[in-house]
């Protein structure tokens, strides 16, 4: 038999050394790889080839499209802010929209939100709409704010005052559903570059399959058609990664004629292929933590008047909940605070009660404060908890603060999960935090703070439990494990190529590897009438047979206190090489 093409000289975390692929999937693994026949060979030089990284929870479309938002995440001050939005407007014509992303409040000096007025002076006459990290909430100017019905806030939302009883400008949750007559629906074109550009750079961080949480309506959804962006972006070939697409609840609805509940055709959860799927149904039961409106049992610290809220009435959430699950679907519920999480509980085992399914696969988004009762009945439910461990590192100052020291045991947990048994996978939510699960992993296993403080450290798991949580995990989660998540016989050909081992620590870091653009060069490749002398390839420049890089950077040599508090994982090493049904799709260079 000849293959398609042999990867050799590897180390895979199966512990074999080379890899076949015909019609891209794996068909030999070891000495029966190196034996076969192959039209191409490929010398990983001595690269680290683990299973491709699954993101079980981002928003690709809102990441892409917002790449060309004004970026707030490094703002430290409302000054800083309100300056990078003057130097934006300053290039644009009048009555423009001068749309910014990713501040958040808890790193702004003081813990205040920028307000309308401050806007106002920097830029005047322009319409403003700055997102919050956590897309939770969204700051508008007075010019965008005079357009808004003000006086019908959707339930599930609303609009901050100030002391004298006027709009600062910040809309919460719901009340963000005030802007759509401004800016929705997002045109299609806008939503397949954003797709292009999004999956372009989560290919170089080797991600080769995620599962977008939400899309055509509701908080999270771009336009109605979305779906069609998806497949207009897949047909172009721009859809670089494996999709599954969580559809919002509210654009299910009673089929014609008692036919059930769901989609028109009766389309739900299982529709498409391995490389775009219908995924599960999308749910938000609450809001967001470091926003302070997410569903809790007793107040956010400091505020003994704040619970935060549901975003639907809790009746109509767990009717919701019974419709889908009756009708086949599979349910993933936005369930941060604790209380939320209490409420959705009880709704999932009412309808697993009333109609029992074997192997649901319901799942919690985020699940962010578990208390240990609510944490058994988790597990004794079936239900997946879908948390992301890089919130840790980039919210847990602000989750800390909101909850008080006395919750934080029970925030984003991890070893907690596994130890119930529950399947754990991994997600980033990206954009509200950096989606290189790089950087996730290390943050699953270090469990620390941007300041360096430790958060809850009895969750934190090994790098091989974290690696398998975004890797199999992440592929359960959505039903994929079947053909994704391990390196085995008769599976897809995805996989990402390290020049460092993500199974070693030092000092609570992931064996020295980080994202970045690998060394100059391309993969060694031979045809099938070269196949016994390739070049030397990128691989064997940039990796050493201890897994170092070939400057001598490595992660033995760096202090533990940088270990602990370094915002990356450590050492020199990258991401070299992104293969998608055995296919190169990214190699750095």
């Amino acid at each position: 038999m000849q293959v398609d093409v042999v990867y050799e000289n590897a180390r895979l975390s199966t512990g074999d050394t080379a890899l076949a692929v015909l019609h891209g999937r794996i068909v030999a693994l070891g000495d029966d790889a190196r034996e076969l026949s192959a039209r191409t060979r490929v010398d990983l030089g001595g690269g680290y080839v683990v299973p491709g990284f699954h993101d079980a929870h981002n928003h690709m479309a809102w990441f892409g499209m917002g790449l060309d938002d004004v970026p707030l995440g490094e703002c430290r001050s409302v000054e800083e802010v309100y300056d990078a939005v003057a130097r934006r407007a300053a290039g644009l014509p009048a009555g423009s929209w001068v749309v910014g992303s990713g501040y958040d409040q808890n790193k702004l000096a003081g813990g205040q939100h920028p307000d309308r007025h401050g806007l106002d002076r920097a830029a005047p006459g322009m319409l403003v709409r700055l997102k919050h990290t956590s897309g939770h909430m969204t700051l508008v100017n007075s010019v965008v704010l005079d357009r808004l019905d003000v006086a019908n806030v959707p339930v599930g939302g609303d609009v901050v005052l100030d002391f004298g009883g006027s709009p600062t400008g910040l809309l919460r949750e719901q009340a963000q559903l005030l802007l759509r007559p401004l800016t929705y629906p997002t045109p299609l074109e806008s939503v397949v570059r954003g797709l292009d550009r999004a999956s372009a750079q989560y290919l170089s961080e080797g991600i080769t399959s995620v599962q977008e949480a939400g899309i055509g309506g509701g908080l999270v959804g771009e336009t109605p058609a979305e779906l069609a962006a998806y497949q207009v972006a897949r047909e172009r070939g721009v859809l670089r990664v494996r999709s599954t697409v969580m559809v919002a609840a509210s654009v299910l609805h009673d089929l014609p004629d008692r036919a059930g509940f769901g989609l028109d055709l009766g389309l739900r959860t299982g529709l498409g292929d391995e490389w775009l799927r219908v995924g599960p149904l999308k749910l938000f039961a609450d809001g967001s933590l470091v926003g302070r409106t997410c569903a809790m049992h007793e107040p956010f610290a400091g505020e003994p008047d704040n619970r935060g809220y549901f975003q639907v009435p809790e009746d109509e959430l767990a009717h919701t909940i019974r419709q889908a699950h009756d009708a086949g679907w599979q349910i993933a519920t936005h369930a941060i605070g604790d209380r939320a999480i209490t409420v959705v509980l009880d709704a999932y085992e009412a309808a697993l009660v009333a109609t029992p399914r074997a192997d649901h696969r319901h799942r919690i988004e985020h699940c962010g404060v578990l208390p240990p009762a609510e944490l058994s009945r988790l597990a004794s439910l079936g239900l997946i908890a879908s948390p992301q461990g890089r919130f840790v590192n980039e919210l847990g100052d602000g989750m800390r603060a909101a909850l008080g020291e006395e919750r934080v045991p029970w925030c984003y947990r991890l070893r907690s999960l596994l130890d119930a048994g529950c399947v754990l996978p991994a997600s980033s939510d990206r954009p509200v935090v950096n989606g290189a699960p790089l950087l996730g992993l290390s943050d699953m296993v270090r469990r620390r703070t941007s300041s360096g403080e430790p958060f809850a450290l009895s969750e934190a798991l090994t790098p091989a439990e974290a690696l398998r949580a975004y890797t199999y995990g992440s592929a359960y989660a959505t039903f994929a494990e079947t053909y994704v998540g391990t390196l085995e016989l008769g599976k897809l050909a995805d996989f990402v190529v390290l020049s460092a081992d993500p199974l070693s620590t030092v000092d609570f870091a992931l064996g020295g590897a980080v994202v970045g653009a690998g060394p100059a060069g391309g993969p060694s490749v031979a045809s099938a009438s070269a196949a016994g002398s390739p070049a030397a390839g990128v691989w064997a420049a940039g990796v050493s047979a201890s897994g170092s890089s070939a400057s001598g950077s490595s992660a033995a040599g760096v202090s533990a206190d940088e270990a602990q508090t370094s915002d990356t994982p450590l050492g020199g090493a990258r991401v070299l090489a992104t293969a998608v049904g055995g296919e190169l799709r990214y190699e750095a260079g």
